[in-house]
């Protein structure tokens, strides 16, 4: 199937001759939009004239094309960038191709041959860029070409202007690859060899006519198409020869020891080694390049403390990263919402290991069972944004690179029963920022809202890998500590395994990170394959508490704080250990195949168990639905049996309160004359409704339909539920409140 690009709006720069023009016309056969952009100057810079690009746009239209000259420089990038806008309403695509030539040896260059080349490629390809940049974050699509050079790559005598420009124009690809890969912006760098106006200058004649621009633009194309996913690619392209570069890099050699000055002696000692490319690798990102750094410095700490030389060096790079605890902290994030249905609490519930296998699990699966609620580790999800979505990176004092961020340790706390749909509002504040040494520990505080009312609390504990050394306090009294457990066997343990698909069936509960899911991006991060969410294994870890301890009544659940130490393999099992001190459980986590410690200093706290049952506690006191239910007493004693023969059936009704049980009434219209009971219930009911106090009187009264009260989760029924159809005889007919 060919590559059509109807729809799409594409600039060129530089689109007056040679690979430029070449591009506009394979763009605009295809179905393109095109702006062809050309100053009209020479090699060098010099003189303006507007019939290059004309020409080209006369091409077009003759072949039943859509495109428009534009005659501005690229450092007017705005203009250019305005000017598709004017005419297409848009713009898709941006291909930096404009530039000039001003050789010299280097120590003929002047100021002027070395602004004028950088103006023109860099700055003007990022005036260009940065023009259209947010249009396509808002349209949540973008492709980007960066037009680099041999010369830049590998250097060209007569051209270090030209070089400097064109390998800062990968440097400015490869990060504008990074930030715009959530929007779905990429942008990929060419190194063309083809015939050109500038090219022509350096080649033979012979060899300037057999490489032809027809022979790279289809490379341009395929980059330029929403079907390649190609991003912050470096390609060099020529004669219908296409090859991806990337950098590679030896093994190396450490040249110090511990406590002991490095020397340049021990640089020339190793010198051979350090360029021996046997074995090497190949980084794709500062990550994996600072991966054996950091691994070599965790190795020489782990000796013991590092000689004065690196301690500074590493003191000085923290400071200079932008750690600033007196800044930062007492930061607040900017709020996020969260909207959710039932829906997302039995996806979480899911997630944790939650199955229809086990009875007790259904109060938490069906949104229809008379206690269904949300488990009380869900109130995780609504906080989460504050991480997931970085707003780390914006606070002033925390210059930090959210790839080396790790989640060190959790802490939740229910002030009162979650909520199984609605608008959670959370505000997170930087409580704190500690000097690990080797990193930086960031506490976030997260008060999460439902209207006004604070319903949970969450602490993130976050660590943050070779951000330390910044002189400030390694300790704080606002951290939620963690606690080992009591020195004796455990009370209790329970062995739950995970599935294969838990790590990709969690990540729906809002943690999109690749970590989980794509082996490549695993790999990258030093793993075999995907790791399950850390706290995916808390949410295992709670609900099995919850289950032992609290028969599973989340209205029991107080607090939760654990440590996370070692990831989990999906299809793993977790063996939870459980102490039991008072109303707190202690417990420690630990996949059962390989004995390691994956959670630790780990505890929950409960709410004392009632005292009374149930069925023991006064019923409905201080219930609007006490009056309703008076009232259709009342109705049963005059029309019980005109009742009976028209319904004929028995109804029970649960009423909650605060999300508890607060009084049944049973409503026999199948029995005798009819009757209305209060309490427990010796027969059976054919069908049985739960509801809150407060939306059964907007049913009674008409101003919540029932159908939609039963939809939304707020009406529960289980039995004959067609029977629900008779409520209205009871409710509007006689009631008549």
């Amino acid at each position: 199937m060919s590559l059509s690009f109807e729809g799409r709006v594409v600039l060129v720069t530089g689109a007056g001759g040679g690979l430029g023009r070449e591009y506009a016309l394979a763009f605009a056969e295809r179905g393109a939009s095109v702006v062809v952009n050309d100053l009209g100057a020479d090699t060098k810079g010099g003189g303006k004239s507007s019939a290059a690009a004309d020409k080209v746009v006369e091409e077009i239209r003759a072949k039943g094309g859509k495109a428009v000259a534009n005659y501005d420089s690229v450092e007017d990038g705005e203009k250019l960038i305005q000017a598709a806008l004017d005419t297409f309403g848009r713009i898709d695509v941006v291909v930096n191709n404009a530039g000039i030539l001003r050789d010299r040896s280097f120590a003929r260059t002047s100021d002027l041959d070395w602004d004028l080349i950088h103006r023109v490629h860099l700055r003007g390809s990022f005036l260009v860029t940065r023009a259209a940049w947010n249009h396509m974050k808002n349209q949540k699509f973008g492709r980007i070409i960066m037009t680099a050079s041999a010369a830049g790559i590998y250097g060209n005598f007569g051209q270090a202007n030209y070089s400097a420009a064109k390998l800062g124009m990968l440097g400015l690809s490869n990060t504008l690859a990074i930030e715009g890969k959530k929007y779905n912006i990429y942008c990929n760098t060419i190194a063309p060899v083809a015939g050109s106006r500038l090219t022509e200058t350096v080649m033979p004649p012979d060899l300037v006519a057999s490489l032809k621009p027809e022979y790279v633009a289809p490379m341009v194309l395929w980059l330029c198409h929403e079907q390649c996913q190609e991003n912050g690619g470096l390609f060099e392209v020529g004669a219908g020869w296409i090859g991806k570069l990337r950098w590679e890099r030896s093994q190396g050699r450490t040249v110090r020891q511990k406590n002991q000055p490095m020397t340049p002696e021990a640089v020339r000692d190793q010198w051979d080694k350090i360029c021996d490319f046997t074995d090497a690798t190949k980084p794709n990102s500062i990550q994996e390049s600072l991966q054996s750094v950091v691994s070599e410095l965790s190795r020489v700490e782990s000796e013991g403390e590092v000689g004065a030389n690196p301690t500074a060096a590493l003191a000085s790079a923290a400071s200079a990263s932008g750690i600033n605890p007196a800044e930062a902290v007492g930061q607040k994030i900017p709020a996020t919402t969260f909207d959710f249905s039932h829906v997302q609490c039995i996806l979480y519930a899911l997630g944790v290991g939650m199955s229809t296998q086990d009875p007790d699990h259904l109060r938490f699966l069906y949104e229809n069972h008379p206690d269904f609620g949300a488990l009380p580790t869900f109130g995780v999800i609504p906080s989460q944004a504050a991480m997931m979505e970085g707003g780390l990176s914006s606070v002033p004092g925390l210059n930090i690179d959210l790839t080396r961020v790790l989640h060190g340790e959790q802490y939740l706390e229910l002030f009162k029963p979650l909520p199984t749909s609605g608008k959670l509002i959370s505000q997170a504040t930087v409580a704190d920022v500690l000097d690990k040494g080797s990193g930086a520990l960031i506490l976030l505080d997260v008060n999460t809202y439902h209207g006004d009312e604070l319903i949970c609390f969450n602490q993130f504990s976050v660590f943050v890998v070779g951000a330390g050394g910044f002189g400030g306090k390694r300790a704080s009294e606002k951290a939620k500590a963690a606690l080992p457990p009591p020195n004796r066997a455990p009370d209790a343990v329970v062995i739950d395994s995970t599935t294969k698909d838990q790590a990709a069936l969690y990540r729906l509960s809002g943690d999109w990170n690749p970590l989980h899911i794509d082996p490549d991006f695993a790999a990258m991060g030093g793993f075999k394959a995907p790791i399950l969410h850390g706290l995916c294994s808390f949410g295992f870890a709670a609900r099995h508490v919850l289950k032992h301890f609290a028969a599973n009544d989340p209205s029991r659940f107080k607090a939760i704080k654990v440590r996370f130490v070692k990831p989990v393999q999906p299809g793993q099992s977790l063996q939870t250990e459980m102490w039991k001190e008072g109303n707190r459980i202690h417990i420690q986590c630990k996949v059962k195949e390989t004995d390691a410690v994956v959670l630790s200093g780990a505890y929950v706290d409960l709410h004392g168990a009632p005292e009374a049952s149930p069925e023991n506690l006064p019923q409905g006191a201080g219930l609007q639905s006490e009056l309703v239910f008076a009232e259709i007493g009342r109705r049963i004693k005059d029309l019980g049996s005109e009742l009976v023969k028209k319904v004929n059936a028995v109804f029970g009704w649960e009423i909650t309160k605060d999300g508890k049980s607060s009084a049944e009434w049973t409503i026999d219209l199948k029995n005798g004359t009819g009757s209305l009971h209060k309490g427990p219930y010796s027969g059976k009911a054919d069908v049985t409704f739960t509801v809150s106090d407060e939306d059964f009187m907007e049913v009674v009264q008409g101003k919540l339909n029932p159908q939609k009260a039963f939809f939304s989760g707020k009406l529960k029924v289980r039995g004959n539920i067609m029977l629900s159809q008779k409520l209205e005889v009871i409710l509007k007919d006689y009631a008549k409140l």
